[in-house]
């Protein structure tokens, strides 16, 4: 009898550990080796660990449950638990998402973070309004061009296929005259074989990703912008956390941040080391590229603060000061 009543307790004892286990799912539209994937992989161990396995978290990387555009709408709508977006890819929704996004108004880490910080305020209120919460941010390596041929002026760029994967990235090939081509991160590498682009804006991260070396054969290194990653919690599944998960959560978000823009600077090096490696012709824009875009940047912060308002000017003005 006694063993049947310990058979018994063992039984439920498991019944409610399971109970009490909850389990998020994290979309992301990266590969699986890129450096924000393997990030969110340690964050959601660090969170399994120091919560004890009560939450457990499954990132699924490389637009493999949700497609990058699609990601923010199915956090909102409590598809998945949590996601990674890319920030600027949501400005047509809200000015202030696409802050990351403005050509050489934040081109270096640290410009970058001052930016962040400054952004930050009016984002966690903005995403608060739609039901989700920011647990951490993480910005890419600064963006350059990749070009088929050489570029050393803007008007190079006339014509040409240009892969966009934002409403900034898009302006920029308008002001240029280039031909903007929407393609996602996880469709580049065959948008570039079957010749639908043959330029873009990106980091050296995504050009070692999908790699670009197999199909360009330029890279210009104009750190014109560092877009960021965020990572966003449907906030009711996080308020139903218990205090001590919560607190694992936040805690490993913030480990996550450090160690995420760390490992940014760290494969900005090694990425570009990497694209010269496999035959890709990576040097500074010359005098008149920078200058052109300068222009474009320009024109693009005095249409983002017409549209942004007082609360874009507030963040600017806060990052300048």
């Amino acid at each position: 009898m006694k063993f049947k009543l310990a058979l018994i307790a063992a039984v439920l004892s498991v019944g409610t550990a399971a109970l009490a286990q909850t389990k998020w799912d994290l979309p992301a539209a990266y590969p699986a080796t890129n450096f924000h994937s393997e990030n969110l992989v340690q964050f959601a161990n660090d969170v399994d660990k120091a919560s004890g396995g009560k939450l457990k978290i499954t990132v699924h990387p490389n637009a493999s449950l949700y497609k990058a555009p699609e990601i923010k709408r199915a956090v909102q709508g409590g598809q998945a638990q949590a996601g990674e977006i890319l920030l600027a890819n949501f400005q047509n929704e809200w000015q202030i998402f696409g802050t990351d996004g403005l050509p050489f108004l934040a081109d270096g880490y640290d410009s970058s973070m001052k930016l962040y910080k400054a952004q930050k305020p009016a984002l966690e209120k903005k995403l608060a309004e739609q039901g989700l919460q920011l647990l951490y941010a993480v910005a890419w390596p600064p963006q350059g061009i990749y070009s088929k041929k050489p570029i050393n002026s803007a008007a190079d760029l006339k014509g040409i296929k240009w892969r966009a994967y934002s409403p900034s990235t898009s302006r920029i090939a308008e002001l240029v005259g280039a031909q903007p081509v929407t393609v996602q991160a996880a469709e580049f590498s065959q948008a570039l074989a079957t010749g639908v682009v043959e330029s873009t804006m990106t980091s050296g991260a995504t050009g070692v990703d999908s790699k670009l070396y197999e199909h360009l054969k330029y890279y210009y290194d104009t750190q014109a912008w560092l877009p960021k990653n965020a990572v966003i919690v449907n906030k009711a599944a996080f308020e139903a956390l218990d205090a001590p998960t919560k607190q694992a959560v936040l805690k490993a978000a913030a480990d996550a941040e450090t160690r995420g823009w760390a490992a940014s600077q760290a494969v900005n090096t090694k990425t570009l080391e990497t694209l010269k490696a496999n035959g890709m012709q990576v040097t500074p824009p010359s005098a008149a590229l920078k200058a052109d875009m300068k222009k474009v940047g320009d024109v693009m912060l005095k249409e983002w603060l017409d549209k942004a308002g007082p609360d874009g000017q507030a963040i600017v003005d806060a990052y300048r000061k």
